[in-house]
């Protein structure tokens, strides 16, 4: 009988261990399972808010280039008014033919009048733009691209500032054409009153200008250098 118990004891106590066992690894490999449903979840969760990401760069990047092109079309329109006017006033300050000098002073200020709103419409799409590159940055944690999206917040910076000044120079240049006056005693030409201070000040911003406008190049060559950004732009 001792010998009977002491088998069956041993066939029971086996049993219980095999069972511990088999217990044990199901709740290993279940948990297991639960840990890597996890990790496969946050991969999942870290996957999708990159291509987020990644779609908010890439459409925030488009967008603000969109508005800094318009701003560079506003720009140029601009230039070739003001051009025009600053060859008209200067065409009106040498004339001798009273005919050609109110003729060439009409087309002056014409052009003057419709620079300035370019020039103020560009500077305006420059700060756009710069508020788009900047959302913009926020959307990438590439290095390359943070530096590159820098390039274009300074160009538009650049830009901006830019603008601004020729829409004075602009003004001023109104202001110089619309004050001339023909003498027909003499056939020359003078202004009304004494504009040495705004003479000046322009010939000051036309020099001003040309410095940014330098700025503005240099940043532009630093841009068109990263050529592996050329399937973004």
């Amino acid at each position: 009988m001792v010998r009977l118990f002491d088998r069956n004891m041993f066939i029971m106590m086996l049993a219980i261990m095999l069972g511990v066992i088999v217990i044990t690894f199901f709740i290993a490999d279940i948990l297991k399972n639960s840990e890597l449903k996890q990790i496969e979840t946050k991969h999942d969760s870290q996957i999708k808010n990159l291509q987020i990401k990644n779609e908010n760069f890439t459409s925030r990047f488009i967008r603000s280039n969109v508005i800094l092109d318009q701003a560079r079309e506003n720009r140029a329109t601009g230039n070739y008014h003001f051009d025009l006017g600053l060859i008209w006033y200067q065409s009106a300050l040498s004339e001798k033919n009273y005919t050609y000098f109110e003729s060439y002073k009409i087309r002056g200020v014409n052009n003057c009048t419709e620079a300035m709103p370019e020039f103020n419409k560009s500077y305006n799409n420059f700060l756009e733009s710069q508020k788009y590159f900047i959302q913009t940055k926020l959307n990438t944690t590439n290095p390359k691209y943070i530096e590159v999206v820098d390039l274009y917040i300074n160009l538009t910076n650049i830009g901006a500032n830019l603008t601004k000044n020729q829409n004075k120079a602009s003004q001023y240049l109104k202001i110089l054409t619309e004050n001339l006056i023909f003498n027909k005693q003499n056939n020359s030409v003078g202004y009304m009153k004494n504009l040495t201070e705004e003479i000046g000040l322009f010939e000051d911003l036309i020099e001003l200008i040309d410095e940014i406008e330098e700025d503005f190049k240099d940043e532009k060559e630093k841009i068109d250098e990263y050529e592996f950004f050329d399937e973004i732009r």
